[in-house]
């Protein structure tokens, strides 16, 4: 029932991205289906930001100002969870 799971992914995104708003870091957070982005006030280094990803088991192609994630319709709430917490600490501290 992918409809279905596109809706749990959706808000499970933006509860997960929730955080990142407000953040001076964070021009802004946007949802839509099962696509998360959080777009940067700079541009990030594409290197460094991926790197620190990496180490928190994540793979995310950052790419200008934006921090985003597709992931597949079956990804587990845990799984989930790793992404946008990794997405999050990259907005606080990028």
């Amino acid at each position: 029932p992918w409809q279905k799971r596109v809706n749990h992914i959706e808000t499970k995104l933006k509860q997960g991205l929730e955080p990142c708003k407000g953040l001076d870091t964070a021009a802004d957070v946007r949802v839509m289906g099962a696509i998360g982005v959080v777009e940067m006030k700079e541009p990030m280094d594409m290197l460094k930001v991926q790197a620190q990803l990496l180490d928190q088991g994540v793979w995310l192609r950052p790419f200008g100002k934006l921090l985003y994630t597709m992931p597949p319709f079956i990804i587990s709430d845990a799984d989930l969870d790793i992404i946008t917490l990794a997405m999050t600490q990259i907005a606080k501290f990028n």
